[in-house]
């Protein structure tokens, strides 16, 4: 898996003029920064770093974000969804939510910084729109997928010509489930943000999922906060992503949890994805990664 995946990043660089790298400081997007590493090494990585904070992410992801950009090879560019709030392009949702609202930071940021194919660490085994997206995944001058647009993908070649316009999106891991990332983790002994272990939060009950209690999303009224011991499957905003009950707190923990669990990482833990059966597939039509 891990020489598919370096040979997709090298494909990347080798097709296009400016690729960029998203980064949200995720388990996904740590394993994918690895890898270009590995792949370039030893020159530096070749990609920018790019990642839209909705403002609502969990301030021990931002923290590890920052200290990984620290690097002085590591060039991260941050797209605010709150300047396009502030400009009146973008306005806060009922529900308080701002996941749905990265999509148009996302797909402005691409056009304005000129990337022509944007990498990020989605997985076939996440969801099912991202169960038949290709590893190159084409998007209109919008950002928009269609999945009758798609183009095969033989023997690990990979067709990265665009017309004006167009942009690919590209996902060196798509064939990784979440115990072969985890187990990537524990191998290459991968830091990765404390939210990912078991620790004591304060949390709250909503629609079967242990949401984070704090200033945004919750609890509403009616909604008891507890404090119970989890950790997260996958990092979202706050407002959206469940944590699951657990006790793990090592790589090697992590994975037997996972091996033996009946629910899926999204499933389970994203309320975003549950606001219909094509949730994800809508978003993607319309620019989202």
């Amino acid at each position: 898996m891990e020489a598919e995946s370096l040979h997709i990043l090298r494909e990347v660089a080798g097709q296009f003029d400016r690729p960029a790298l998203l980064f949200s400081g995720g388990k996904d997007s740590v394993v994918v920064l690895e890898l270009a590493k590995r792949a370039f090494h030893p020159a530096p990585v070749p990609f920018e770093l790019l990642h839209v904070d909705t403002g609502h992410n969990f301030p021990e992801v931002l923290e590890f974000r920052d200290r990984i950009a620290a690097d002085p090879c590591i060039n991260l560019h941050v797209a605010h969804v709150q300047d396009w709030i502030d400009s009146g392009a973008l306005q806060e949702r009922p529900d308080g939510s701002r996941n749905p609202l990265q999509t148009v930071p996302l797909v402005e940021t691409i056009q304005q910084r000129g990337y022509d194919a944007v990498l990020g660490g989605a997985r076939r085994d996440e969801e099912k729109a991202r169960a038949k997206e290709r590893v190159f995944s084409i998007r209109d001058g919008f950002g928009g997928w269609n999945p009758r647009r798609q183009r095969p993908e033989l023997w690990g070649l990979y067709n990265g010509k665009l017309q004006a316009g167009e942009n690919m999106r590209v996902f060196p891991i798509s064939n990784w489930t979440e115990a072969d990332v985890w187990h990537y983790i524990r191998d290459r002994k991968l830091e990765l943000p404390p939210i990912y272990y078991s620790h004591q939060r304060e949390v709250f009950n909503r629609g079967g999922m242990w949401l984070s209690a704090g200033e945004w999303g919750g609890p509403r009224e009616g909604e008891e906060t507890v404090t119970k011991t989890v950790r997260y499957r996958t990092v979202g905003d706050m407002s959206c992503t469940g944590a699951v009950l657990s006790d793990a707190t090592t790589p090697q923990e992590v994975i037997e949890e996972i091996l033996t669990s009946t629910t899926t990482e999204r499933g389970a833990t994203r309320a975003d994805d549950k606001l219909s059966e094509s949730a994800m597939e809508d978003r993607k039509k319309e620019g989202y990664f």
